[in-house]
């Protein structure tokens, strides 16, 4: 939700269709669902709305030398005051208007994960991957249908593939091996260690 303000735009189909994902899954969430765990272990979905938004923070100040979060996006707070969108929006524009100002031929940008440069078709996935994939950890968290694509999924995939292996055990876990049946979110999915069916654990 954007409570009427224009969305900031960029004319990098991946990362818009992240964001979108992304801001869909925080919408009408109830006040009680922020306290719910995640697909991340250990932590909630308000702490997984917090670590999203400080990495596309992040993200954006990587391109733009601005500030980046005032927090460690590792170490979110497991709550947070306000409302989602007023966590979430400020991220997603100020990634998006970062991006937008990138020609999509350059051969080397900065970005905040390793190796700390890449060409920014590849750094552009990196910031649609970490979007995406915690729009699937909140969705899945609080009951709503998973609201990654394979349209969205496969480009993922094949960056998450160049991307990843540096970030296992801090970012990502161990790849999942793959079962029969498997689309392509699966496929992404398990790559970055998630179970495709995972659901919240019973009380």
């Amino acid at each position: 939700m954007t409570n009427g303000a224009e969305v900031a735009r960029t004319d990098w189909p991946v990362l818009e269709a992240a964001h979108r994902a992304l801001r869909g899954a925080i919408r009408e969430i109830p006040i009680a669902d922020w306290g719910l765990p995640t697909p991340c272990e250990g932590w909630n979905v308000a702490q997984v709305l917090l670590h999203a938004a400080g990495d596309q923070q992040a993200y954006a100040a990587s391109l733009t030398g601005g500030p980046g979060p005032a927090y460690n996006p590792f170490e979110p707070a497991t709550a947070f005051d306000g409302a989602p969108e007023d966590v979430l929006e400020p991220a997603l524009t100020g990634a998006a208007e970062a991006w937008a100002a990138v020609e999509h031929d350059a051969a080397e940008v900065s970005v905040p994960i390793p190796p700390m440069k890449m060409a920014a078709e590849l750094g552009v996935s990196a910031c649609a991957l970490d979007a995406a994939v915690h729009a699937w950890d909140i969705a899945v968290a609080t009951g709503q249908p998973s609201p990654l694509t394979a349209e969205l999924a496969r480009p993922l995939l094949t960056a998450a593939r160049q991307l990843v292996e540096p970030l296992r055990g801090f970012a990502f876990g161990p790849e999942l091996p793959a079962e029969e049946g498997d689309d392509d979110v699966a496929a992404l999915l398990r790559y970055l260690g998630r179970r495709p069916d995972w659901s919240p654990p019973q009380a």
